[in-house]
């Protein structure tokens, strides 16, 4: 029989984080130390070793693995110059490394989470819904031909013989309808597409981003539909276990300049409040040379903090400083308060870029995300 959805979270919750968990919280915010953590059962793959990556069909989904993710951010500005944020996210998780033998059209070892948010910079609001389902009956699932990840009317296409992405996602209050072009090739982070993520060689992912696509489309805001151009960056990884048990949450940046480079930043947080030496980066030039970024070539300085009304505090503007690039950023949150609680709960971004690369003056924009500073 169909589960109500208000169940499949508390189910949801119990099999990934214990049901001891999900009966205290009503499965509302998560410790993602659990959810992401080497905690697995050994029948699920690795990212152990680099692979060879191939494009449009590493798009599609990787099953073998317990989890991974779609992560596309943007800013867009409308014909009138009103500034907006967005993030799609499309969470899989597998609850169990196979499918039971059951003939059941229910019948699924996987469970899909969506998170759309959208920043109203002028505005000073932020917009956040979730949906979630299992990948079965049609409701929800992910495929690599023609690619294609969605859960129910939310959803993201691609189109390999153009490169274009179309995203939709609407709900009740606010919207996206957009079309994504990239204008640079998929980019390969850690070593190769590894990114190792502790010192434990079991704790990483394979992890690419396409850093700069041309985004053209319409976003809603109640019953105001708005006109809207810009660039977008999406993340995907995958793996099957992602922290190590002593670490808490991460800093990510990834921030588009306007000389046409990029770079993307993860500082890895342990809970001594310090940066793991597995954090890392990439930095991508104009030209599209890609180069990694150890834990010793970035210097993140935090310079004012953020307090959430519900409790809590998150960094709210940084120093951002990679020597070898002459690179010395500052990142400032377009609003402060663009902290999302769906599953887990985290603070995800638009933010503003100034600075120099090379002594040239620079700007930019970008996003933030925040994880493990406010779990309840």
């Amino acid at each position: 029989m169909l589960i109500p959805r208000t169940c499949l979270v508390a189910l949801l919750a119990s099999f990934i984080f214990g049901s001891a968990y999900a009966e205290e919280t009503g499965a509302q915010t998560s410790q993602l130390a659990d959810l992401l953590g080497s905690d697995a059962d050994p029948a699920f793959a690795r990212a152990i070793a680099p692979r060879a990556f191939v494009f449009p069909q590493d798009h599609g989904p990787h099953p073998e693995f317990r989890n991974e993710w779609w992560y596309v951010t943007g800013n867009l500005d409308n014909e009138d110059g009103e500034r907006f944020g967005f993030e799609l996210t499309i969470f899989r998780f597998a609850l169990t490394p196979s499918v039971s033998a059951s003939k059941s059209a229910w019948r699924t070892n996987q469970v899909y989470i969506a998170h759309l948010a959208v920043t109203d910079a002028d505005n000073k609001r932020f917009y956040v819904a979730q949906r979630y389902s299992r990948g079965a009956a049609g409701l929800a699932g992910a495929q690599a031909k023609p690619f294609r990840v969605w859960i129910d009317d939310w959803e993201m296409a691609g189109k390999a013989e153009t490169g274009t992405w179309h995203l939709i996602a609407d709900d009740e209050d606010f919207g996206i309808d957009l079309e994504l072009r990239a204008l640079k090739p998929p980019v390969l982070n850690g070593i190769d597409g590894l990114s190792q993520k502790s010192a434990d060689p079991s704790n990483a992912s394979y992890y690419y981003s396409i850093t700069r696509l041309q985004t053209e489309g319409s976003l809603r805001i109640g019953e105001n539909d708005y006109t809207v151009s810009g660039l977008s960056w999406l993340d995907r990884e995958w793996s099957t276990s992602a922290l190590a048990a002593d670490q808490v949450g991460w800093d990510w940046f990834a921030l588009q300049l306007d000389d046409g480079s990029e770079l993307m930043i993860y500082g890895l947080r342990l809970e001594n409040g310090t940066r793991d030496p597995a954090s890392a980066g990439t930095f991508v030039s104009a030209n599209g040379v890609t180069t990694h970024l150890a834990y010793d070539d970035v210097e993140i300085s935090v310079l004012e903090e953020w307090s959430s009304p519900e409790g809590g505090s998150y960094p709210s503007r940084w120093l951002l400083r990679v020597p070898r690039f002459g690179l010395e950023l500052n990142v400032t949150p377009v609003i402060s308060d663009q902290e999302l609680f769906t599953t887990v709960r985290y603070w995800e971004g638009a933010v503003d870029v100034t600075g120099e690369h090379e002594l040239r003056p620079v700007e930019g924009r970008g996003y933030v995300e925040l994880t493990g500073y406010a779990e309840e």
